[in-house]
Formats: C-alpha cells, structure tokens, sequence
C-alpha cells in the first residue's frame, strides 16, 4: 500500500522517515520529496508498505502525530493520472521551454 504523508519538517530525510514507519512493519520505500531547484523537502513524503494491515495500522497511529510545528497528514495514497510528456496540463511542460 502506498501512503501520502504531509506534514513533514523540512529537515527530515528519507531514512528517518523509515525509522518512523518501520516501527509498524517492513518498508519497501521511502522517498521524501524535494524541491528539483533548492534542493531542500518539500514538506510530504511517501512511504510503500507491502502489507495492508501494518499500513492501515501507521495510517491510524501517525495521522494528526505533530513531529514538529503542524501536525502530521497520514494517508492513503491516490493513484494520479499521469499526463503524456508533451502535454500542456504537465505542470512542467512550459518550463522546459517546448514549442
């Protein structure tokens, strides 16, 4: 199950986020994301867990969990609909400067 975490603060890295949920069982992945330009967290993360029930249990336990100064957001992740790469709804699409 993959989870959406939000909430973060911004000098957590992937391995504590790891030791946070491992706590409830076994990670496949744990990835906090990043600012492409700064190179800093953008504040929310997530984290594959390839059992259900331990998931669910992390879900309940961490959700509204303050680490630092707002409280965390621990949920089920929503599957995105990806956009084609050339796409104009891709928000990176006219970044890149395409024609």
């Amino acid at each position: 199950m993959k989870i959406f975490v939000a909430g973060l603060p911004y000098d957590l890295d992937d391995a504590e986020l790891v030791e946070i949920f491992e706590k409830f069982g076994e990670i496949a992945s744990a990835k906090v994301a990043m600012d492409r330009e700064t190179g800093k967290s953008k504040g929310f993360a997530f984290i594959d867990m390839p059992n259900k029930e331990e998931a669910m249990d992390a879900i309940e336990s961490l959700n509204n969990l303050s680490l630092g100064k707002k409280p965390l957001v621990v949920k089920e992740a929503e599957d995105r609909p990806s956009a084609p790469r050339n796409s104009p709804n891709r928000p990176d699409f006219n970044r890149r400067g395409r024609e």
